[in-house]
């Protein structure tokens, strides 16, 4: 280990390879600066688009279905890899996030500036990261639901605190350039968000170990690319270089399951991500994932999340956070 608690270079070169094929773009998509009580809901993100939140100073609080409130402080990091809905909202704002002082969109330059007072107490940097295709699917297999870094969590957290601040102040500033900028800093902030992320115990196991590994990086990566193909054990090990035995014996131990196992669960997470993100009809998301028909969708789909497809997407409906 380093000595702010990451791994050495040579345990983690997964990392610099995983970063091309993420090939995520940021967006900064506005700054708020909010006063006393308010909320800022936000709904399922489109296919592709992760949404981040930089606190640059005090503190909020995020809700998010299934999730216990979350506390912000400067300087902390949250993404949602799937996209999930959630609210943003004061300290002190009531839950439900309603009938609270309205909210003042104006451009700045080199921003959007959204404000609810003249002497805000919080500060957000909102944007989203855009995935390629191919790109989300690998998101969507090493990344969890959510994601957060604690200013206080170590050196490292505070290198990303002071990359934030930077950011933040070449917003507010509006330079020529500042745009651009932020843009270019918050694409290097996230890589190292996704550094501290993988350095934590519990991020080495499962899709990241497995990718960590020659031995099974290769079938990974193989059913990310091609998730409807049909894939044999034997497919697997050819596309690993490496024999079945030690593929399975590979998979087992870093995944707790046998690579086609993992194949299904991918499929699947893939169409639950599909059901959320977007109105696609059952039967073209099941042929897009590696299922020969809606029904057999639907009956995996039950097996692994004890719902079918159908009650999933209307529960996910109702679930959008009050606005």
């Amino acid at each position: 280990m380093g000595g702010d608690g990451l791994p050495n270079r040579a345990a983690f070169d997964e990392l610099s390879a995983l970063a091309p094929l993420l090939r995520v773009r940021p967006e900064l998509e506005r700054l708020c600066q909010f006063g006393a009580q308010w909320a800022s809901p936000h709904d399922q993100s489109p296919a592709g688009w992760v949404p981040f939140h930089l606190v640059a100073r005090g503190s909020c609080i995020l809700d998010m279905a299934g999730r216990a409130p979350v506390s912000l402080h400067a300087g902390d990091v949250v993404l949602l890899p799937r996209g999930d809905p959630h609210l943003m909202r004061g300290a002190t704002t009531p839950a439900d996030g309603r009938s609270q002082p309205p909210v003042v969109i104006r451009p700045n330059g080199a921003i959007e500036l959204a404000s609810n007072a003249d002497a805000p107490d919080t500060e957000l940097i909102c944007g989203r990261l855009s995935f390629e295709p191919r790109a989300e699917s690998l998101a969507l297999a090493v990344l969890p639901s959510f994601i957060l870094l604690r200013a206080d969590e170590g050196p490292s957290a505070r290198r990303v605190a002071g990359l934030l601040h930077t950011i933040r102040d070449e917003l507010v500033q509006a330079a020529p350039g500042a745009r651009a900028i932020g843009a270019g800093l918050a694409s290097a902030l996230m890589i190292m968000v996704l550094r501290i992320h993988f350095a934590r115990d519990e991020a080495r196991s499962g899709i990241l170990g497995l990718l960590a590994q020659r031995q099974t990086a290769g079938a990974v990566l193989a059913m990310i690319r091609e998730p409807t193909r049909p894939w044999s054990l034997d497919d697997l090990a050819r596309a690993a270089n490496t024999s079945r035995a030690t593929l399975v014996r590979g998979f087992r131990s870093l995944a707790g399951q046998a690579p086609l196992a993992f194949l299904a669960d991918l499929r699947l997470d893939l169409a639950r991500h599909r059901l959320a993100t977007s109105d696609q009809g059952l039967t073209e998301i099941a042929l897009d994932v590696g299922y020969q028909s809606q029904s057999a969708l639907t009956r995996a789909f039950r097996r692994r999340f004890s719902l079918t497809p159908t009650a999933f997407r209307r529960d996910r409906e109702a679930a959008q956070p009050a606005g």
